[in-house]
């Protein structure tokens, strides 16, 4: 059954017959998601239709992002694929430091990307990056415990009503806590949450002239809020939680709401994973009714760093993962549930993934989020949960180190966020903005 699809896709892709008598090996740096595992569980499918050989370096996702900047940057050679997103494939695009996805099949179809993932990952109308899974993000949330407690999800709620719910539905005796949110430090971890949080209470990383926005009220508003709220409802030791941690108390039934990665709900409505599988709703990320909501635009997509000498059989891998016929291989074995999702138009006008209890709340979020408006004031940049600058993922790392201080209660905001507005003040004046 997996090999059918496999010399399927192989045909449709176009892959050279010769490729078998010319055995290369191609090395892949990956982050630990469970939608990239699952990947890996189907590369012998690829390796048998084309006798090209796949080694994975499979990372967490701050030290993914360590290790392929610095690859990227010191031209080291160590992958031929990498596993970036939005914040870094137009900039090193931009760069000349990946392979244009020109060129690939009609039967790839690159028109049936969804052109907010496409959009993300080009520069000047070039394809650098094709996406495996797009995301925004979403709450996902117990209907179990929300009718104990006596209340309602709205499709689109409010900050204010989360953090009542929260509350409402901990139960500390029976280690159920009422919201689990990301508070690890990275500027793609905890990072990206707090600050399309921010976004909802009208916060900015810089105003119109690039100066940077912690001293504002808005910032404070965001992190007292999130602060107050976490040690109220939250888990012990938050601060140290990221996704792959959520995900796992979320599954063992101990987070009554969960807003992250909208790719999260094919893991927490899966009975064989997730405890409280038959017992989860979901619902637009919140506001506080200034106009902008607390969901992110992202995408983990695959690219070809330029310099590497198996470039041709890299794109050959990348349209066999990104492909229609990858998402028909893995819904025929594992359900329509458990596709990748958020990347191609296609999947969203199928009526098998239209059954799909997450998938309209998911295409819904995507298509509302905005990276080129994505803060109630004005600013310079594009980006929801980044600035889309090269000098943005130095910076928030230090800065989200700062706030999970705070969540460690290791210092109060007024300090976190002084010394985020000097840091980057320092940085960006420095960088000659």
């Amino acid at each position: 059954m997996y090999l059918k699809h496999a010399l399927r896709a192989a045909t449709a892709l176009t892959f050279v017959a010769t490729a078998a008598a010319h055995a290369q090996t191609i090395t892949i740096a990956t982050v630990n998601n469970g939608d990239m595992i699952r990947m890996q569980g189907y590369t012998d499918n690829f390796t048998e239709a084309t006798g090209i050989e796949v080694e994975w370096v499979t990372l967490e996702e701050n030290v993914l992002r360590q290790r392929v900047t610095t690859d990227i940057t010191t031209k080291g050679g160590q992958f031929d694929i990498m596993t970036i997103g939005m914040y870094e494939t137009p900039i090193w695009g931009a760069n000349g430091w990946l392979v244009p996805l020109d060129g690939l099949s009609d039967e790839y179809d690159v028109g049936d990307i969804l052109p907010a993932m496409s959009g993300g990952l080009s520069h000047e109308g070039t394809l650098y990056a094709a996406p495996f899974y797009g995301e925004s993000s979403m709450i996902m949330y117990r209907t179990d415990l929300m009718e104990k407690a006596g209340i309602e999800m709205p499709d689109a709620p409010t900050w204010e009503f989360i953090r009542e719910a929260a509350a409402a539905m901990t139960d500390r005796d029976a280690d159920i806590n009422g919201i689990c949110l990301r508070g690890k430090a990275g500027w793609g971890e905890g990072g990206a949450f707090i600050t399309a949080m921010s976004n909802s209470f009208g916060a900015r990383w810089f105003d119109e002239d690039w100066k940077p926005q912690f001293d504002q009220p808005e910032w404070a508003d965001t992190l007292n809020f999130y602060v107050g709220m976490m040690n109220e409802s939250g888990p012990a030791g938050y601060a140290t939680n990221g996704f792959n941690e959520n995900l796992s108390l979320f599954q063992q039934g101990k987070c009554g709401m969960w807003i992250d990665a909208t790719v999260a709900a094919s893991f927490v409505t899966n009975p064989t994973d997730s405890t409280v599988a038959d017992s989860v709703g979901f619902a637009l990320a919140p506001d506080t009714g200034l106009g902008k909501r607390s969901n992110w635009l992202w995408a983990w997509a695959l690219a070809i760093p330029a310099g590497t000498e198996q470039a041709d059989s890299a794109k050959q891998f990348i349209e066999w993962a990104t492909s229609k016929d990858y998402i028909d291989l893995v819904a025929e074995n594992e359900g329509w549930a458990n596709v990748p999702p958020g990347a191609r138009t296609s999947l969203y006008e199928n009526p098998n993934y239209q059954e799909v209890p997450f998938a309209k709340m998911t295409l819904e979020s995507i298509l509302s989020a905005d990276p080129n408006n994505p803060t109630v004031k004005p600013v310079p940049y594009v980006g929801i949960q980044f600035a889309a600058i090269p000098e943005f993922a130095g910076i928030a790392t230090q800065v989200s180190q700062e706030f999970s201080a705070v969540y460690a209660g290791q210092q109060t905001v007024e300090e976190a966020l002084a010394k985020a507005q000097a840091f980057t003040a320092e940085e960006m004046e420095a960088a000659g903005y």
